[in-house]
C-alpha cells in the first residue's frame, strides 16, 4: 500500500504545489475570470474589491483542484510522456493518497468561497470541476471529441466573471462563454498537433481526425473563423449590456485575423513549427482580446 509522502521541505513542497496545481495555467484561468468581472460590474452591481479577492483566491483553488486530480487519473500516463513524466507524481515526489487530500481541501475551498461571491457562481465552478474531471479527463483516450468535451469547462472562466459581478446567467455571461468556446480549438489542436508523438506515447486522442492531415489543418482555420465572428458578436447591440465600440471591433477583427493567419500558415505547411506559433499567438489573442474589451468598456 502506497504511503502518504509528501515533500520534505517548504522549497519543495511550495515547488510540488505549483506543479501540480498548473500555476501559470491556473493564473491565466484566474485572469481571464477577473476580466469577466470587470465586464460585469455596473450601477446596480458595483466593483467590490472584496469579490475580486474571493474570484483570485476561490478561482484558482477550483482550477488548482482540476488539475490535481486530472494528474491522479493520468498518473500513470504522465509516466510515459516526456513534458510530464518529471511532475511530482511520476516522479514520486508526491503520493496519489496526499495529492488526493489537496485536491479534495481545494475544492472544498474553492466551492464555499466562490459560494460566498454569489450560489451561481459556485454552480458553474463545481460544472467546471466535474466536466473537467469526470469527462474531459478520461475521454482523451478513448476520442477526439474529448476537445470538444474539454472547451466546455475551458470556457467558463471568462463568463464566470460576469455572473460573479451580476448574480445571472444571460445573453452576456453566454456571449463570453461562446468566444472562449470557440477559442480552444485552434487552441488545443495547435497544442495536439506540434506535441503530436508525446502524446500518442499516452493514447492520447486530441485532433479531430487523429491525425495530423489537412481535414485538421482545415477544422483548424474553420474555427478560428467562428472565434472570429462570436468575438465580434457584441458590436452588433444583441448582446445587452455586453457592447463593443466601432473602434474596438476594428481591433478584435485585426487580432482575430493575426490569428487566422497563423491558422492558414498551419494548413499550408502542416508541421509543428506552424502549429506551436498558432498555440503562441492564440495565448496572446484570447489575452488581448480581454485587454481589449475591458479597455472599451472604461474608455468609451
Amino acid at each position: 500500500m502506497e504511503t502518504i509522502t509528501q515533500p520534505q521541505n517548504k522549497k519543495s513542497l511550495y515547488k510540488d504545489f505549483v506543479a501540480i496545481t498548473k500555476a501559470r495555467l491556473s493564473i491565466s484561468v484566474v485572469v481571464s475570470t477577473l476580466a469577466g468581472y470587470l465586464l460585469g460590474f455596473n450601477d446596480e452591481q458595483p466593483f467590490k474589491w472584496s469579490v475580486l479577492f474571493l474570484l483570485i483566491v476561490g478561482g484558482y483553488c477550483m482550477v488548482g483542484a482540476s488539475n490535481v486530480f486530472n494528474q491522479i487519473i493520468e498518473k500513470d500516463l504522465d509516466t510515459l510522456m516526456d513534458r510530464t513524466k518529471n511532475r511530482p507524481l511520476p516522479s514520486g515526489s508526491m503520493s496519489k493518497q496526499f495529492a488526493f487530500i489537496l485536491g479534495t481541501i481545494l475544492t472544498i475551498l474553492g466551492l464555499i468561497i466562490l459560494y460566498n461571491v454569489n450560489p451561481k457562481t459556485a454552480m458553474f465552478g463545481a460544472i467546471s470541476i466535474f466536466m473537467y474531471v469526470s469527462l474531459y479527463t478520461p475521454l482523451k483516450t478513448v476520442t477526439p471529441l474529448s476537445v470538444f468535451v474539454g472547451a466546455f469547462p475551458g470556457a467558463i472562466p471568462f463568463m464566470l466573471g460576469w455572473v460573479a459581478a451580476t448574480g445571472h446567467f444571460g445573453i452576456e455571461a453566454g456571449t463570453l462563454f461562446i468566444i472562449q468556446f470557440f477559442w480552444q480549438f485552434p487552441h488545443f489542436w495547435a497544442i495536439g498537433w506540434f506535441l503530436y508523438d508525446d502524446y500518442k506515447k499516452a493514447g492520447f486522442f486530441m485532433l479531430p481526425t487523429g491525425k495530423k492531415d489537412k481535414k485538421t489543418a482545415l477544422q483548424t482555420v474553420l474555427y478560428t473563423i467562428w472565434m472570429i465572428i462570436a468575438s465580434v458578436i457584441p458590436a452588433f447591440g444583441f448582446t445587452g449590456k455586453l457592447f463593443l465600440s466601432k473602434i474596438a471591433t476594428v481591433v478584435v477583427v485585426l487580432l482575430g485575423l493575426w490569428m487566422l493567419f497563423y491558422a492558414f500558415k498551419l494548413h499550408k505547411e502542416m508541421d509543428a513549427k506552424a502549429a506551436r506559433k498558432l498555440m503562441i499567438v492564440s495565448v496572446s489573442y484570447i489575452s488581448l482580446l480581454q485587454i481589449v474589451y475591458v479597455l472599451d468598456k472604461f474608455l468609451r
